[in-house]
């Protein structure tokens, strides 16, 4: 029986479709592919090894320029903070992420600026002027060096264009270079990261396609569903070319989540309890810091500890956005020296939002360091339509603040009042003003706020009365509006997620403080690895049995570990693309780590895109020889 014409119409037009998704997925793939071969190459152009870590700015420099950037020292500043002691390979490539290279239109349009001419030359008195008075200003000695290039300068004057040709160029052969040197040495060569394998025949499939349903069945076996998990190991054609290969899969349906024993609150209503709130901050480089814990138990008891984001939101049925974000607390016994804290355990049990452990614990002082993988915690763009008003003029002539102004400091006030007491101390205002300016407000600053309000800490209304005197008490009131402006744009954005701490406890009064505010330390990443391993299934590589993956699932995540017994380094190459409703830490389907020898690392987090659908996560983890 013949097809209609509309039949055949839609048939091609859905292959029309798969097939722009497929060369859209290979495109993708193909640049994830030569990005990482870049970082790569011009990291070996520095160092020995991708395993070797910067550790110094002047180096952080150099191989920044091997990439093809001219970082200011503003920018080299961001990233090495006076707490930064070493930076990795992983870390260069999430700069570079960060770090797009300048283009020649961009360079072209700034000189433009100062051509008074605009014959396309600048006068040396100029651009002296200019580069040494104006935003991050250069050395006389910087600035001579760009006029001395006698190829772009002549009688006083800088011929921008040539000069702008000269600077692509000379980016452009820095990374050529980089990338022959990685091509003559045939082993650094088959150690590049990103998304290739090297097949054995010309006309093999590239793992970049991805496979058809009907073919998988033909290869692996049919995973068997038991109780919303399971696991199979096998080794996959798309990885035949390489040393060793391994993959993991776990289908969870989504009636499946949640389900693990939960933490009845109820049944410890009546112990004594200590609550602290935070909040996990994302950095412009994608690096996570949140506020740390001590915690004082003056007598042995059994405790219940839960964290769980914290719901702002006044608006009824509208949660706040972050709650889907995932939460999770490290106990760590504090010895004499915080570098030798003892990991007790991490918060698995699930109420809802809230992942807590319940356990005893002896007298003595603890520390609590929150986690979160980052799988949900993104920056997001918002395009802004209007301006927002934050004040209006009362009947009797007075300045009133909005409904919404009114509502964001409330907001901002309920995040920082960490211990919820109604008040601001002085540690808890500074921990406020350390993501805002970076600075930190004195004693005796502090002191004058307390002597003008009569009370211990700073009251909300109090906190609403200044920002109106602020304001008013200006020439002009537009300057003092960014006062509030800034800390809210930095605070309240998508790149924060507050959270509470509850702690229970039987036999005593326990004693919670917070006491830093820092990115998450090595402590925290071997306490992941320790629970991964101990909890995880273990898969060693086929013919490769020094290498090992560990794989746990709780309800809220996947979380894998590759621990490294050998004497020597490896890279494993990493391929989610055959994994459906999954989202991950790193932002990649395809990416490469290189594990130190006798060692152990976190290789991913794995999250559901959609908690209301089924996900299935497979991984096929290879050694690349």
């Amino acid at each position: 029986m013949a097809s209609s014409p509309g039949s055949s119409a839609s048939l091609f037009s859905e292959q029309a479709t798969l097939s722009e998704s497929s060369q859209a997925k290979k495109s993708q793939n193909s640049e994830e592919k030569v990005f990482y071969k870049n970082c790569r190459a011009s990291y070996l152009s520095v160092f020995k090894s991708s395993l070797e870590n910067i550790r110094s700015k002047e180096q952080l420099t150099l191989v920044l320029q091997q990439a093809g950037r001219n970082p200011s020292q503003k920018t080299v500043n961001k990233y090495w903070t006076p707490q930064t002691t070493a930076l990795n390979f992983d870390d260069f490539c999430a700069i570079l992420k960060k770090e797009k290279p300048v283009t020649k239109t961009e360079l072209l349009k700034v000189f433009a600026k100062i051509d008074k001419n605009n014959d396309g030359y600048v006068l040396h008195t100029e651009l002296h002027k200019f580069l040494t008075t104006r935003g991050e200003k250069m050395t006389l000695d910087e600035v001579n060096a760009v006029t001395k290039l006698a190829e772009v300068n002549s009688n006083g004057k800088l011929d921008y264009k040539k000069f702008c040709k000269l600077y692509m160029t000379t980016n452009e052969q820095c990374l050529k270079n980089a990338l022959e040197k990685l091509e003559v040495d045939s082993r650094l060569k088959r150690q590049q990261f990103g998304s290739q394998i090297e097949t054995s025949s010309e006309g093999a499939t590239s793992t970049i396609s991805k496979p058809s349903l009907r073919a998988t069945r033909k290869t692996e076996p049919k995973p068997s569903l038991k109780k919303g998990d399971s696991r199979t190991s096998s080794r996959p054609s798309s990885a035949q070319s390489c040393k060793a290969s391994i993959s993991s899969t776990i289908s969870v349906s989504a009636s499946s989540n949640r389900n693990s024993k939960l933490i009845e609150t109820n049944s410890v209503k009546e112990w004594q309890c200590a609550q602290s709130k935070g909040c996990f901050f994302l950095e412009e480089d994608g690096e996570i810091i949140s506020h740390k814990y001590k915690l004082l138990l003056p007598h042995r008891s059994v405790l219940c500890i839960t964290i769980k984001p914290l719901n702002l939101s006044q608006i009824e049925g509208k949660p706040s956005p972050w709650l889907a974000v995932d939460t999770a607390l490290c106990i760590f016994k504090e010895n004499e020296t915080q570098e030798n804290l003892q990991f007790v355990s991490i918060t698995e049990l699930q109420n809802k939002e809230a992942f807590g452990w319940k356990g005893e614990l002896g007298a003595g002082v603890y520390c609590l360091l929150p986690f979160t993988t980052g799988c949900r915690l993104k920056k997001v763009k918002r395009q802004i339509t209007r301006e927002a008003k934050l004040l209006y003029r009362g009947k009797d002539g007075d300045l009133m603040l909005t409904d919404e102004f009114r509502a964001a400091l409330s907001d901002i006030f309920e995040m920082i009042d960490l211990d919820g007491n109604g008040l601001l101390s002085l540690e808890e205002y500074n921990f406020f003003e350390l993501r805002t300016s970076g600075e930190k407000c004195d004693e005796e600053a502090w002191a004058i706020c307390k002597g003008k309000l009569v009370t211990i800490g700073l009251k909300l209304s109090v906190v609403r009365d200044i920002s109106i005197l602020h304001i008013d008490t200006g020439a002009d009131p537009r300057h003092k509006v960014t006062v509030i402006k800034r800390p809210y744009c930095i605070f309240l954005s998508l790149k924060a997620c507050p959270f509470v701490i509850d702690i229970y406890a039987e036999k005593c009064k326990p004693k919670i403080k917070a006491v830093y505010l820092e990115a998450g330390t090595g402590q925290l990443s071997k306490a992941v690895c320790k629970s991964v391993v101990n909890k995880g299934n273990a898969q060693a590589m086929d013919s490769c049995e020094n290498i090992i993956v560990y794989t746990t699932k709780n309800d809220m995540r996947i979380t894998s570990v590759i621990e490294n017994k050998s004497e020597n380094k490896v890279v494993i190459h990493v391929n989610n693309e055959q994994s459906r409703n999954c989202v991950n830490n790193r932002g990649l389907n395809v990416f490469a780590v290189e594990v130190a020898p006798k060692s152990m690392m976190v290789c991913q987090h794995v999250m559901p895109l959609n908690e209301q659908e089924d996900l299935m996560y497979n991984c096929v983890y290879s050694v690349l020889p």
